[in-house]
């Protein structure tokens, strides 16, 4: 009983209901994944391994899984998430192995490693344009209120002393860091990895 009302919550939340009586090989990849997350999720395990859990779904039901998987992480379950999806990486998960050819080359907190990856480079949208001084101008675009930069800051110089720099010119708009993304971690060190071998 616990199990067929647990079943008719999952199929309502995920609106799959007509699909009560039919059979798995009669539905596309993508809703049979469905229906195995379902029956993956049912008896509210402890310990989740998912492997390329979003191949094969539109992203109105990637999002949906997405949201699902966080909800299953709140709630204190344990999940392995095997993916070479780095965005999603970058969204769900707290803890990378990125393995390369059956070795792990980097493991950590997912945000500690972008941060230890950081180039120094800076997004700042200012009012007006600016006149930087020890600052390489990597882009800059001009819009109809607003002056929007791409910066390096060199050796040696933080955030605070970078900011100040622009609030000291004019009206700061936004600033911030731009740390690389795993997508571009996974391929430097990947890459790196390989030129050692």
């Amino acid at each position: 009983n616990d199990a067929l009302k647990a079943l008719k919550y999952w199929f309502e939340k995920f609106e799959i209901q007509s699909w009560w009586n039919k059979k798995v090989e009669e539905l596309s990849k993508g809703m049979a994944q469905k229906v195995q997350f379902v029956t993956t999720i049912l008896h509210k395990p402890d310990l989740l391994i998912f492997d390329e859990p979003f191949s094969g779904f539109d992203p109105v039901n990637t999002d949906l899984l997405k949201r699902e998987i966080l909800s299953l992480k709140e709630n204190g379950a344990t999940i392995i998430f095997s993916t070479h999806n780095m965005a999603s990486v970058e969204e769900l998960c707290d803890t990378i192995s990125l393995i390369d050819r059956s070795r792990i080359v980097l493991q950590g907190n997912v945000e500690d490693i972008r941060a230890s990856h950081a180039t120094g480079t800076y997004k700042a949208v200012t009012r007006a344009a600016l006149d930087l001084q020890g600052v390489e101008v990597l882009e800059s675009k001009t819009k109809s209120r607003s002056v929007e930069y791409t910066l390096k800051a060199t050796a040696g110089q933080d955030n605070n002393q970078l900011l100040m720099q622009i609030a000291s010119q004019t009206e700061v708009i936004a600033f911030e860091e731009l740390l690389p993304t795993m997508n571009d971690i996974f391929i430097d060190v990947v890459t790196s990895s390989k030129k050692q071998s």
